[in-house]
């Protein structure tokens, strides 16, 4: 939760400090927020009555007080605003409409013609956005913008840079063209990133100062948020957590590297382990059946990636390790299950606290949920370094 600040000329930080503190919650009282916040009384009260006036939050109920007339529950409205989330992968175009709260009104789910042109993809796209829009019957007017999710590298316009899987799409603008199709403002970040945002926004991470995402979908990458804030990195391309070195003499990587993470636990990985025979998801469901061959595949690469993850804590000092994406299938567990053995006996800090491990709810459709969430997190969340330099 993110302490708020008394001083002149910050009021819209301020306000997006008392917004989060009432999306985060599920139901909270003015009181709570200011105690939460460190705000004064009589700001959060000037700055709810906004927040009421402009529909974003709601009165919806009372709760009993120790003392004096019950006070007001206020929560985020729902229906006050909505965001398309689109997640770009190399097969699969994912669109989620999601309300405010973060919670998904309508999906679809769409497969990539192997060969098409760039634009050609991103026109399917934006049309795949404006039917959900049209069949969920949310007007223009409700839509905050579109939200993409797609691999990186990107730049800071939205240009793709070199993506390792989509040779194609070198020097993409994707962000713009996606804007010229749909005529929506668009944010865009990569899948991962995006991803974590949604489990800031939406989910298990609400009120978690500092955690990692790591994302295993086509590829293997992470996102990071510490102190409250969502860290980027000086291209926007931090948190590559699949570009970890988990085996030194390992298979080298598209990236240049030998033995990443992403090299040996891809999904395109674990089906070269089983002698190229077998779909990842196939795979997956053989582990979860417990059928010994694909398991101890499933378990080797979880001892792989708790590796990249031990290393991940100890670096950052994390409060929570949230595990996500269309990979984790129904071996979702598995992995949690080695992933936290491993932080909670090799972390250089266990002793003075435990590392919580948690799958996200949302693992299936986490980066097209998230990509949803971008929308919102850039619309409403409280940014510290933006309000200090004065952008």
């Amino acid at each position: 939760m993110q302490l708020g600040t008394n001083l002149p000329k910050i009021g819209s930080y301020n306000r997006a400090v008392v917004l989060e503190a009432v999306q985060a919650s599920d139901g909270i009282s003015r009181v709570q927020i200011a105690a939460r916040t460190r705000l004064t009384a009589q700001t959060v009260s000037v700055i709810v009555r906004r927040l009421l006036e402009e529909g974003l939050v709601v009165e919806d109920g009372s709760a009993p007080s120790s003392g004096g007339k019950p006070r007001t529950i206020l929560r985020v409205d729902p229906a006050a605003g909505y965001a398309v989330g689109v997640h770009f992968d190399p097969k699969e175009i994912s669109c989620v409409l999601a309300d405010l709260a973060g919670r998904p009104v309508a999906r679809s789910h769409l497969a990539v013609r192997p060969g098409l042109k760039p634009e050609a993809v991103i026109r399917q796209m934006a049309r795949a956005a404006r039917r959900i829009l049209r069949e969920a019957r949310v007007p223009d007017g409700k839509v905050l913008g579109v939200g993409l999710a797609c691999p990186g590298p990107l730049d800071g316009d939205g240009v793709m840079v070199s993506p390792p899987r989509l040779p194609a799409w070198e020097q993409v603008p994707i962000k713009k063209l996606l804007r010229e199709h749909t005529r929506f403002p668009v944010t865009v970040d990569n899948d991962a990133t995006a991803a974590a945002i949604g489990e800031r926004w939406a989910g298990i991470a609400r009120t978690t100062p500092s955690f990692a995402y790591l994302y295993l979908g086509t590829g293997i990458g992470g996102g990071i948020f510490l102190d409250n804030q969502v860290y980027r990195g000086r291209s926007m391309n931090a948190a590559e957590f699949g570009h970890i070195t988990v085996e030194p003499d390992g298979p080298e990587c598209h990236c240049g590297n030998r033995g990443c993470a992403e090299a040996i636990c891809s999904p395109s990985a674990i089906e070269a382990a089983m002698g190229g025979h077998f779909s990842h998801a196939d795979i997956c469901a053989a582990a979860a059946r417990g059928e010994a061959a694909a398991r101890e595949v499933i378990e080797r690469v979880a001892g792989r990636l708790a590796d990249a993850a031990v290393s991940v804590v100890n670096m950052l000092d994390i409060d929570l390790l949230v595990l996500g994406g269309p990979a984790l299938r129904e071996v979702g567990e598995i992995y949690r299950e080695v992933i936290a053995a491993a932080t909670a006996s090799r972390a250089l800090a266990r002793r003075l606290h435990t590392v919580r491990v948690e799958t996200s709810p949302i693992a299936a459709d986490a980066a097209a949920i998230g990509a949803a969430s971008l929308v919102f997190h850039a619309t409403y969340a409280p940014r510290l370094a933006t309000t200090l330099l004065g952008g």
